[in-house]
């Protein structure tokens, strides 16, 4: 276990009052690593508020380059940084909201090929992908090394997050069985703004030790009506990725 210094213990002071937190929590967190995929809508926030609590190391990976469009909901990124490698942006804004974190950017394509050593065998991965065929890559690399994955997708004004630990839970492709089609999608800044933050709540929750997460559920977020709901979900024997081979 790491030991915690004087800036840590005042910096991290508020939440270290949290019930089961405490020093011992904040260590723990000192001593995590996170490997967060995409540094878009959805890595904003969820690689701020990491970074703020502090997580100990920060991996975050993506290989396309700032959009002026991207502006509207991509909080990691300024006007002044258009045209730049997102990891590259993400990785000066992450390093000046909390200097004693250790981030580790790539801009790197994630696939089978490169996903072990982009990664680096975390204690949890976050998707905050707009794709499913590289969500399908984290979950898969995440069931065979039984590593906890934070799933996190938006739709303009909906998003949902799940929380996926084989074989606790069913996987991604139990869930998803087939990948929807592409499509330029809407969105709001705040969907992927409340959906990144709750991601990065259940992280903080796994890694520190306090609460429960979705684990085995499923919450769905409808901002229109301003609703939650939460649905249970169940493994899928015939899984290719997490199932028993039964029909």
């Amino acid at each position: 276990m790491v030991d915690l210094t004087e800036y840590d213990l005042t910096r991290y002071n508020r939440q270290m009052m949290i019930q089961g937190w405490a020093g011992e929590g904040q260590a723990r967190l000192k001593a995590s690593r996170v490997f967060i995929a995409g540094a878009g809508g959805l890595g904003s926030p969820v690689s701020i508020y990491l970074a703020v609590a502090g997580v100990g190391e920060l991996r975050i990976s993506d290989a396309d380059r700032l959009e002026l469009s991207n502006l509207n909901r991509q909080i990691l990124h300024s006007d002044q940084r258009v045209g730049e490698l997102k990891s590259v942006s993400a990785e000066k804004t992450l390093r000046a909201l909390n200097p004693q974190l250790n981030v580790v950017a790539s801009s790197d394509y994630i696939d089978a090929d490169s996903i072990d050593r982009l990664a680096g065998r975390p204690d949890i991965i976050v998707d905050c992908l707009d794709n499913f065929e590289t969500r399908y890559v984290l979950n898969a690399y995440c069931v065979a090394h039984k590593i906890p994955l934070v799933h996190g997708a938006i739709w303009g004004m909906t998003g949902q997050v799940t929380f996926v630990h084989s074989p606790e839970t069913p996987c991604l492709k139990c869930l998803i069985p087939e990948s929807p089609p592409k499509e330029l999608f809407p969105v709001v800044g705040v969907t992927p703004g409340i959906i990144g933050c709750i991601q990065a709540m259940e992280v903080l929750k796994h890694l520190v030790g306090v609460g429960s997460t979705l684990k085995g559920r499923l919450l769905l977020f409808d901002g229109e009506e301003m609703q939650f709901h939460s649905l249970t979900l169940r493994r899928m024997p015939s899984c290719p990725v997490c199932g028993t081979g039964e029909s």
